[in-house]
């Protein structure tokens, strides 16, 4: 009995002992951390040793911090499992408040499953994966960038360099394919596209790998992205180079993981990627780096002593340095402390290290992950703080693989796009986000080229393209498919074909094709336009060519080269004449309207030019019929004389249409046509047609037929067609039938190719130069004949004579200066003559008659205003004459129109010439020289 008490108040003294010693010991705050890493790796290896430095540098700064993190640390070896069974045994059997790691997305992805189980919070500074998120761990923490950050960067380099289509080479894991949704996403953005992804489990042989590179070289597309991890991309990269896929037009791409491993890579692999682009996140170089590189330089020389080099320290490491400090903030500012973990709900204990049903719960673990996120300082990668559990997006350097290591050609800024560096007055000068290739340096490119690959080349290993064409039933000018009965030899002809041939032969490269019918076991067409554009949608087809609207629902799914025809959707209808005699055809240029107002006016102006020349002009004067006859004569001259351009119009045979509105079609509920298996019928029902009353049409015959028996007799009133149609129809048919009504706008033919077609670019640039020179004349020529025969438009033809509307202003300008000049006139002639006309004493009658007789008088006076300005200018003339020394007479009678060889006379006098009224102009004398000083000459009688 004394040993038993002796022995328990032992037990109790030293558990008081002890107990008050943990208790101290927790009092000093201590907490336990877990770090999962594969420490064979470099990564792993690098890793460790930062996050013991980490710890080292960060209590140096924070020396009076209560808080001490202690470093447990398990070796996952590479393996998921091995990873996941390290985590569970630091949260079960340790009781870590947080980890760090693991190195991968797989390992973090099991191990993240059992933090929120334990709500143990796990910061991994490697795994970028975008599968892993926030959202469905909570406890996990991203001290490093998300994979999906450098999509865009690699999507501005696409539209920088012009791209349009990629292949993506990705491994078989939880890193490689989190990342290609987004990679996909945005290159759609810029116009781009993957054409091709493969992928490649992490183990696979290099018989597999040159499999699927030989399967790449038959491709078009020649821009490659690899996403891998750094084993497996060495692998890659050497059989690239052996099999010559590191040549002239070859681009490669490698992303954020691989790149910044590249210092540590052997020279023999970074030897076989050169001119390889590569993306990498961008850390600034500060003093600060500088001094822990170089510190970090010695810690791995005294770690490893035997190794010869030292590998550079790369961007793994100094994430694993900052997660290191965020997650000692977090414990300092929420205060957590070495506590006992809680029971778990479920289960019954076992004695089992690796049991879930004993995994118990962190009581402390919600609230330091809350102050994990809550942090924010500056560390040696730049600004730390966490969104949506991690880190900011950041900037992104543009590398060239060149020699023995790399070469900086640009950046990428979530602001800014493309810059050639990072200077500041450089950044502000660009508007916004630019990605260009003006943005980035030269590159030096596979092969040694310092041209820019174009991404694409045709290869040369006998695959053809299939083109698909239609098998037309009608209008095979444009496609017409034959066999031979003999040996079913295919032969296609046709405008459509012809244009095709054309735009090839622009091509500065061969494009191998062969063409394919759209038809079905009886050798019709299978389906409608939209089926067989759907063929090159669905992959079955690399192009279509033929008569192919373009129109806005097909350019959903696939592209189209420019239009090679002009477009446009319009009617033909039946053409009736608007007269059957043509004995007054020249009356049809005016309407009613403007040949009774012509009419009046050509009366008004002779009674205007007759009122006002009558009193002194004497061809308006003498008998009224003269008088009358003249004065319309003058207008008559007018008239006519001064329009010759007119004319014209009466060349045209009136012509019109039997309809012209739409509307006028349905309301009346008139029976239209279409050609089968066209987008027509789709248009008709659009514009409001009942479909009850659309009828097919095919042939040219058929076409002529369902218009001459009209909507009553079994036909339609009006076909509608695409113009190129409509004009093969009219060739035949001119004189019959016409285009009328509104054109509904459509593209024209265009040539389909799939969506971001590599041959997009060339074969549109091809089309325009095609259809901008004479070439497209002449096959237009050979297969519809000369331009002279194609029928001219409906408009044209139907041409409506001139109204009144065009030249009502005409007609009031000439009123007005007529109607002015008649009171003008009169006001002149009133206040000249009205002391004759004796108003006072008359009646209106007699006033009348004197006026009439008084205006019925020649105007003397016009004529004596005229002698008197004459002699004015004689007078002027001789005063001009005398002052040059020249003969004053010679002057009249050279402006009288008499010769002037004869000596001037000494003394002369002519007889004045008689006019109506009696005056009469005296002639010079030698009296009008004697007040002249000109010289003395000898003076002989003519």
């Amino acid at each position: 009995m004394k040993s038993a008490f002796f022995l328990c108040v032992l037990i109790v003294f030293f558990h008081q002992c002890f107990g008050d010693q943990n208790e101290e010991a927790n009092g000093n705050g201590v907490v336990k951390i877990g770090v999962v890493l594969d420490m064979d790796s470099l990564v792993g290896r690098m890793g460790n040793m930062c996050i013991s430095l980490g710890l080292e540098d960060f209590y140096k700064d924070h020396p009076n911090f209560t808080t001490r993190l202690t470093i447990s640390a398990r070796d996952s070896g590479g393996d998921v499992v091995k990873a996941a069974s390290a985590a569970l045994d630091l949260m079960k059997n340790v009781e870590v408040q947080a980890i760090i790691g693991p190195l991968t997305s797989a390992e973090a992805k099991f191990s993240v499953d059992l933090a929120n189980i334990s709500q143990v919070p796990i910061l991994s500074f490697s795994a970028t994966s975008p599968s892993l998120s926030s959202t469905s761990t909570p406890y996990f923490v991203r001290a490093t960038l998300n994979d999906s950050v450098q999509a865009k960067p690699i999507a501005a380099l696409f539209k920088a360099y012009g791209w349009r289509q990629a292949v993506v080479i990705y491994e078989d894991t939880e890193f490689g394919e989190g990342f290609i949704p987004y990679l996909n996403d945005a290159l759609l953005e810029v116009g781009s596209r993957l054409q091709h992804r493969t992928v490649l489990p992490t183990s696979a042989s290099n018989e597999l790998i040159n499999e699927e590179l030989y399967k790449l070289m038959t491709m078009q597309t020649r821009v490659f992205i690899v996403h891998m991890s750094s084993p497996i991309a060495s692998r890659l990269f050497l059989l690239v180079q052996q099999l010559g896929m590191l040549s002239k037009d070859y681009a490669w791409i490698i992303t954020d993981g691989l790149s910044s491993l590249l210092e540590s890579m052997d020279p023999s692999i970074i030897a076989s990627m050169q001119g390889v682009l590569g993306v990498k996140s961008y850390i600034e170089k500060t003093k600060r780096l500088a001094n822990f590189t170089a510190r970090w330089k010695q810690y791995y020389k005294d770690e490893y002593p035997n190794e010869i080099e030292i590998p550079e320290l790369n961007v793994f490491g100094l994430r694993a340095y900052d997660a290191t400090w965020a997650l000692a903030l977090g414990v300092e500012k929420s205060g957590t402390r070495a506590v006992r973990f809680q029971q778990p709900i479920v289960g019954k204990a076992s004695t089992n290290s690796t049991d879930l049903s004993t995994l118990r719960i962190s009581p402390v673990g919600l609230k330091l992950l809350s102050a994990i996120l809550d942090t924010q300082f500056i560390g040696l990668t730049g600004d730390i703080h966490f969104i949506n559990g991690e880190l900011q997006d950041s900037t992104f350097q543009i590398i060239s693989i060149a020699g023995k290591g790399t070469r900086e050609i640009g950046f990428w800024s979530p602001k800014y796009g493309l810059s050639p560096d990072l200077n500041q007055e450089t950044l502000k000068k660009k508007s916004g986000y630019t990605a260009s290739v003006v943005d980035l340096r030269p590159v030096i490119w596979p092969g040694e080229s310092t041209a820019v690959p174009k991404g694409w080349v045709i290869p040369t290993n006998g695959v053809k393209m299939k083109i698909g064409v239609p098998v037309k039933y009608a209008f095979k000018e444009f496609v017409n498919v034959e066999r031979d009965p003999g040996d079913n030899r295919l032969s296609v002809t046709g405008f459509s074909i012809d244009v095709f041939g054309a735009v090839l032969d622009v091509l500065p490269y061969a494009l191998p094709y062969e063409f394919i019918p759209f038809e079905d076991g009886d050798g019709k067409m299978a389906g409608t336009y939209n089926d067989m554009v759907d063929q090159v949608f669905l992959g079955k087809y690399d192009a279509v060519v033929g008569d192919v609207t373009i129109i806005a629902n097909r350019s959903n799914y696939v592209d189209f080269t420019p239009p090679y025809t002009e477009s446009g959707v319009t009617m033909i209808v039946p053409m009736k004449k608007v007269q059957k005699s043509r004995a007054w055809v020249f009356l049809k240029p005016l309407t009613w309207e403007l040949l009774l107002t012509t009419t009046w006016f050509f009366f008004f102006q002779a009674f205007m030019v007759w009122f006002l020349e009558h009193r002194i002009n004497d061809d308006f004067r003498g008998p009224p019929m003269e008088q009358v006859g003249s004065a319309l004569y003058f207008s008559f001259s007018m008239l006519v004389f001064a329009h010759p351009n007119l004319a014209s119009i009466l060349t045209v045979e009136q012509l019109q249409p039997t309809i012209t509105d739409v509307q006028s079609l349905i309301k009346k509920h008139e029976y239209v046509g279409y050609q089968r298996n066209s987008f027509v019928k789709d248009l008709l029902l659009k514009w409001g047609f009942p479909e009850s009353k659309l009828r097919t049409c095919g042939t040219v015959d058929e076409y002529a037929n369902a218009l001459s028996m009209g909507s009553s007799g079994g036909g339609v009133a009006a076909i509608f067609d695409e113009i190129p149609k409509i004009k093969v129809f009219l060739s035949h048919y001119h004189d019959k039938f016409t285009m009328a009504g509104p054109i509904f706008r459509t593209g024209g033919y265009g040539f389909v190719l799939p969506k971001n077609s590599l041959l997009l670019s060339d074969l549109s640039t091809a089309v325009l130069n095609i259809t901008e020179g004479d070439k497209i004349e002449a096959i237009e020529r050979a297969w519809f004949g000369k331009k002279d025969r194609q029928p001219v438009s409906s408009s044209a033809a139907t041409s409506s004579g001139l109204s009144l509307d065009c030249f009502w202003g005409l007609f009031l300008i000439v009123g007005v200066a007529s109607i002015g000049a008649l009171i003008w006139f009169s006001i002149c002639f009133w206040n000249k003559n009205h002391s004759r006309f004796g108003v006072d004493e008359q009646g209106l009658c007699q006033q009348i008659k004197v006026i009439a007789t008084v205006f019925n008088e020649r105007d003397h006076s016009f004529h004596s205003s005229t002698q008197r300005k004459r002699e004015k200018e004689v007078e002027l003339n001789r005063d001009v004459a005398l002052a040059n020394g020249e003969s004053p007479l010679s002057i009249v009678v050279s402006r009288e129109g008499l010769p002037t060889e004869a000596t001037t006379p000494t003394r002369s006098s002519s007889a004045s010439e008689d006019d109506d009224d009696g005056s009469s102009i005296e002639s010079l004398s030698s009296s009008d020289y004697d007040d002249h000083d000109a010289p003395t000459q000898r003076r002989d009688t003519p």
